[in-house]
């Protein structure tokens, strides 16, 4: 357990701590699980659904091969999630230099990770020099969020999500591989190191549609933790700690729809039909939101993530208004 590549294996996890996948499946917002999201795997019976919630004992046992990241899928199936969902993954290439964009705005100068060399790239030597005007804490808790993550590799890149080669924690790029590497680089002392580890998940979020990719990017960024506190302490975390890395990761990496910000599937356009004793009642439902492309109308569930600085649930929907708001 926390030492594999690529695909993770979920029985693994069921092993390794039986409570774990439940955090790690668990929608936040809703209480419940995490839905499919897609139909990819209906043939596999009821229960398979888009709008099914992940049950453990789909995904464990004799279902432990189910989930698979994109590179362990069928060209068949990355080709009807391509043509479904617009599912496109991003080589670690591009995304290293997009995320080498945003540092070299905050750094005010370039190759402050690494150097890149065409669809390569190599890391820098030696402990990261920040500006006069900013600490490595800065760094640690500045926010970062990734859109429709799929398997977060943006965040994390613990292999490159389109050839499927493993990277090496060092030469790792993600948004909060980096976050680690300045944290492995400035602390020595464990229970510190604990500490600002968790203020480094705590500032990354992202969200997804699709349950499964969903599952694989809590799951890199869980095991991204251990290969860092393996790397730094050469032993393996508590599962303690690691449920408590996993609750962080359910709070900030979410299910929802990125168009109206609600939990997919979960605006209500029907009719619902009440009887009395005058006979049938209808009730038109209809959602005002999908009905005028607004999304501070939508009748559905808005996603819920948690302001770790207060402690408190707050809708992310309400980090637009607030920024709506500032922008006039």
């Amino acid at each position: 357990m926390f030492t594999e590549l690529v695909d993770i294996k979920e029985n693994n996890i069921n092993q390794f701590d039986y409570e774990l996948l439940s955090i790690l499946l668990k929608d936040m917002t809703t209480s419940k699980n995490i839905l499919w999201g897609t139909d990819n795997y209906i043939d596999r019976g009821i229960n398979y659904s888009a709008k099914d919630e992940i049950k453990v004992e789909q995904i464990i046992g004799y279902n432990g091969s189910v989930i698979k990241p994109r590179t362990k899928k069928s060209k068949n199936e990355q080709a009807k999630r391509i043509r479904d969902k617009a599912e496109v993954f991003t080589p670690a290439w591009i995304c290293n230099k997009q995320n080498n964009l945003i540092d070299n705005a905050w750094f005010s100068k370039e190759n402050v990770f690494n150097k890149e060399k065409g669809i390569t790239w190599e890391a820098t030597k030696g402990k990261i020099k920040f500006p006069n005007n900013k600490s490595w804490e800065d760094y640690v808790k500045e926010l970062r969020l990734e859109i429709t993550c799929g398997e977060a590799p943006y965040l994390v890149s613990r292999y490159d999500t389109t050839t499927g080669d493993v990277i090496p924690v060092m030469n790792r790029i993600g948004l909060l591989d980096r976050k680690m590497r300045i944290v492995n680089e400035n602390i020595t002392e464990e229970s510190k190191w604990t500490e600002w580890s968790k203020k480094a998940f705590k500032s990354i979020y992202a969200y997804e549609w699709q349950g499964d990719s969903l599952l694989i990017a809590r799951e890199n960024l869980l095991y991204t933790f251990s290969d860092n506190y393996i790397y730094k302490f050469n032993k393996k975390p508590t599962p303690e700690l690691i449920k408590e890395i996993a609750n962080i990761i359910s709070w900030n990496v979410f299910q929802m729809d990125g168009t109206k910000f609600v939990i997919p599937y979960s605006c209500k356009n029907d009719v619902q039909i009440n009887y009395t004793l005058f006979g049938e009642e209808k009730i038109k439902q209809e959602c005002l939101g999908c009905k005028k492309n607004n999304y501070k109308n939508h009748n559905g569930i808005y996603a819920k993530i948690m302001n770790w600085e207060t402690n408190r649930k707050i809708k992310f929907v309400s980090i637009l208004n607030r920024s709506s708001k500032n922008e006039q």
